[in-house]
C-alpha cells in the first residue's frame, strides 16, 4: 500500500509539472510583441522585413550591410525571425505602425547587460570561443557584448570592437597597463601581441580566462616552443607551477621578464635547506661568490635536458 501510495504521489507531480510548463510555454507564444530579450515569436505577420527598416534607419541599415551580420539573410529556412534587423531588434511591425513606438522593439541600451549578451548569444553561443561567456568574468562585472562590440558604429571593422587592442582592454584593466611600458615585457603596445592571444575575453573554466592554464604553458608555448619539451630531465617548477614561477608574463624590469633581477635569488627561493623543501639545497661549495653569482652559467638549460639531469647540456 504504502508502494502504491508513494507511486500516485509521483505521478500527481509529474502532471502538476507537466501542466505548469505547458501554461508556461502557452503564455510565452501568446505574449504581445515587445522589447523582451528573449522573446521570438514565430509569427510571420508580426515581422515587416529590413527594408522597411531601412526607410527610416539609412545609417544603421548601411552598416548591417557592410558588416557581418547581413549573412543572417540567407537563413531563409529559420523563419523571419533570424533574419536582418528584427533577428536582433526582434519584431517590427507593431513599432512602424505604432509611428516608430521604442517601447515596441528591442534597444540594446536599453537592455541590461545580460539580457543583451543572451540576444547575441542565441546565434553566437556555439563553438569554444563564446559558449563559456554567460560565466566569464567579465559578465559576473556586468561587462557585456555591446561593451566591447558595436554592429553600427565599430572602430574596428575586423570583430565589430568599438576600440582596438589593447586600448579596449585598458579601459578595464588598468591594473596591467604599466607592465608593459617596463623595459622587458611581451610587446602588446607594438601590437605584435593582443590580450585575446592568451586571454579567451568570452569566458572559460581556467583562472584569468587564459586560454591555457599557466601550469600546462600550452599559452607560453605557442611562441616558446623550443622550451616546450617533453625533456627527459625536467625542471620542476616549469612542469609543475608553470612558466609564471620564474617570469612575469605581462612585462618585468629584469631581462626575460624575471621576476628577480639576481638569478641567484630567484633560484634560491626553492633551493635552500628547508625541511618542506622538494627541490635538492645548492652543494657546499657554491658560497655565490663572483664564480657562482648566475646559476645560469652553468646550467645552460634550465628549461629542461635530455642529457643532463643538472641542466648543463641540452
Amino acid at each position: 500500500m504504502r508502494r502504491i501510495a508513494m507511486l500516485l504521489i509521483a505521478i500527481t507531480v509529474s502532471a502538476v509539472v507537466i501542466t505548469h510548463a505547458a501554461e508556461r510555454q502557452k503564455t510565452k507564444t501568446q505574449q504581445p510583441p515587445g522589447p523582451a530579450a528573449s522573446y521570438r515569436p514565430t509569427d510571420p505577420s508580426l515581422y515587416a522585413g529590413s527594408d522597411v527598416c531601412a526607410a527610416c534607419h539609412d545609417k544603421e541599415a548601411k552598416s548591417y550591410n557592410h558588416g557581418p551580420h547581413w549573412k543572417n539573410e540567407l537563413q531563409k529556412g529559420r523563419g523571419p525571425e533570424w533574419q536582418g534587423c528584427e533577428a536582433c531588434h526582434g519584431p517590427g511591425k507593431a513599432h512602424i505602425e505604432g509611428g516608430g513606438d521604442v517601447t515596441k522593439i528591442i534597444r540594446f541600451p536599453k537592455l541590461s547587460s545580460p539580457d543583451a549578451s543572451r540576444r547575441c548569444l542565441d546565434c553566437h553561443e556555439l563553438g569554444e570561443e563564446h559558449s563559456n561567456f554567460m560565466r566569464s568574468e567579465h559578465q559576473k562585472n556586468n561587462v557585456g557584448c555591446i561593451d566591447c562590440h558595436s554592429v553600427h558604429a565599430p572602430q574596428v571593422e575586423r570583430r565589430l570592437l568599438k576600440a582596438s587592442q589593447p586600448q579596449l582592454c585598458y579601459g578595464c584593466h588598468l591594473n596591467v597597463k604599466p607592465d608593459f611600458s617596463r623595459p622587458f615585457h611581451h610587446r602588446v603596445n607594438e601590437g605584435l601581441v593582443t590580450c585575446s592571444n592568451c586571454h579567451n575575453q568570452h569566458g572559460g573554466f581556467l583562472t584569468k580566462q587564459l586560454r591555457s592554464t599557466a601550469a600546462q604553458d600550452q599559452v607560453c608555448f605557442n611562441c616558446h616552443n623550443d622550451k616546450a619539451g617533453p625533456f627527459a630531465f625536467e625542471h620542476a617548477p616549469v612542469k609543475v607551477e608553470g612558466c609564471v614561477a620564474c617570469h612575469s608574463p605581462h612585462g618585468s624590469s629584469n631581462p626575460r621578464l624575471l621576476r628577480r633581477s639576481n638569478i641567484n635569488l630567484l633560484c634560491l627561493e626553492c633551493h635552500t635547506l628547508t625541511v618542506d623543501s622538494a627541490a635538492p639545497a645548492i652543494p657546499t661549495f657554491h658560497n655565490q661568490a663572483q664564480k657562482y653569482q648566475a646559476c645560469t652559467m652553468c646550467h645552460v638549460a634550465i628549461h629542461g635536458s635530455n642529457s643532463d639531469h643538472f641542466f648543463f647540456k641540452p
